[in-house]
């Protein structure tokens, strides 16, 4: 640590606005960038980025962000040492989960905690309790870094991607490769409550195709039903992963999520079924070797021919809590009279993919994911605006 933790936090606490951030905070909100069948092509997604997200970081810092080809922010305040592969990457989301049923979902407004089992102010709006509460005060962490005078010695970056509810790496990846994103330390902003998440599976999504032969359901014996052969798949894989498990993350699973068959032909016996399984992957376990392991069970399902293919996959991710991103936030949670043990995430995230390529990444962000993809989406605004201070003092502790 280059800085202590007390005057790290002080310096935070002086430089963050809570008006400014509130109304940030509430702007994010009322521009919908929901999850649609274009991903991050959406014009939704990257328009945010592009028309509110930029416009207002270069406001709040005096440096001006760049937009990649694929529509993801890329910001940076050098330190002494110029080098970004030494600094700190503070990661946010553009993209959200349709507004679906919930009512008002973009107003941003403020509503009484209470009803909804929390205290003080909250802020309505579909994405809060995941991404935009967690860019909101990151956005205002780097506005209070810069603000504070002091030279860093390491860079701090933040990327806003367009990912956010599309379960793959494709976005993070982008920055990496292809705009040479990198850094030492890594803190993907999401919901945790405002505790530190050391880790989380990973997911790979396997598409099996199980392929029969087609005749008159009347006469059955003449063809070979490709719904059976699913059954028989599902049989085979039925304990595949049994007694692997991690002791905070628990056991591994393998389950299929959607499963589909034709002809769409009444009284027709099916020629071909498709499922897909959804792995999920522990660390240390590898994604190329869980397909394999798949592909080698459903070898030799006679009658029945069975194409086994990758779909989408995620790394898992596990960071120990003596870590230096982990301890700075950890102190700095401290300072902010925050409370409550580490957390470590079922769902799969990009802190797999960061942590895979070196940059040692953990998570952490205002918001409760029990009230994500819900009808009444809250999020405290004395959470936002602690989350702030918390990122801004972990970002001097480390590079200042």
């Amino acid at each position: 640590m280059t800085m202590d933790v007390r005057e790290a936090f002080r310096i935070a606490d002086e430089r963050v606005d809570d008006s400014e951030l509130d109304a940030l905070f509430a702007e994010l909100l009322r521009v919908p960038s929901e999850h649609t069948e274009l991903m991050e092509a959406d014009p939704a997604v990257t328009g945010f980025v592009a028309d509110v997200v930029a416009p207002r970081l270069e406001a709040l810092t005096g440096v001006a962000p760049r937009i990649d080809g694929m529509g993801n922010l890329l910001w940076r305040l050098d330190g002494a040492e110029p080098d970004p592969a030494e600094g700190l990457l503070f990661v946010g989301y553009a993209m959200t989960y349709p507004a679906a049923s919930m009512p008002d979902p973009f107003s941003g407004k403020v509503v009484p905690g209470e009803p909804h089992g929390l205290q003080g102010p909250c802020v309505w709006g579909r994405g809060g309790c995941e991404q935009k509460a967690a860019l909101a005060a990151m956005l205002a962490a780097a506005a209070a870094v810069t603000r504070s005078g002091r030279e860093l010695t390491r860079p701090l970056s933040l990327a806003v991607s367009t990912a956010g509810e599309t379960g793959r790496h494709d976005a993070a990846r982008y920055m990496l490769e292809q705009d040479g994103l990198t850094a030492r330390y890594g803190i993907v902003g999401l919901g945790t409550t405002n505790r530190v998440c050391l880790g989380n599976k990973g997911r790979i999504d396997v598409e099996v195709v199980v392929r029969g032969k087609s005749c008159h359901s009347s006469t059955p014996w003449a063809g070979v039903n490709a719904v059976d052969g699913a059954r028989a798949v599902l049989e085979r894989l039925d304990g595949l992963v049994d007694g692997l498990s991690h002791p905070e993350l628990g056991e591994a699973s393998l389950v299929a999520t959607h499963i589909e068959s034709g002809p769409d032909i009444l009284h027709t016996i099916q020629d071909h079924c498709r499922l897909t399984l959804d792995r999920r992957l522990l660390p240390g376990d590898d994604p190329g070797e869980a397909l394999a392991e798949i592909t080698r069970a459903l070898a030799d399902l006679e009658p029945w021919q069975v194409e086994v293919t990758q779909g989408n996959f995620m790394y898992p991710a596990e960071v120990s809590e003596n870590s230096e991103v982990a301890a700075a936030l950890e102190a700095a949670r401290e300072q902010a009279g925050e409370t409550g043990p580490f957390l470590w995430f079922p769902a799969a995230l990009d802190a797999g993919y960061l942590n895979e390529k070196g940059i040692e990444t953990v998570m952490f962000g205002p918001g409760d994911l029990a009230f994500a993809h819900t009808d009444a989406e809250v999020v405290p605004l004395e959470q936002v605006r602690r989350a702030a201070r918390v990122y801004a003092a972990a970002a001097l502790q480390l590079l200042a």
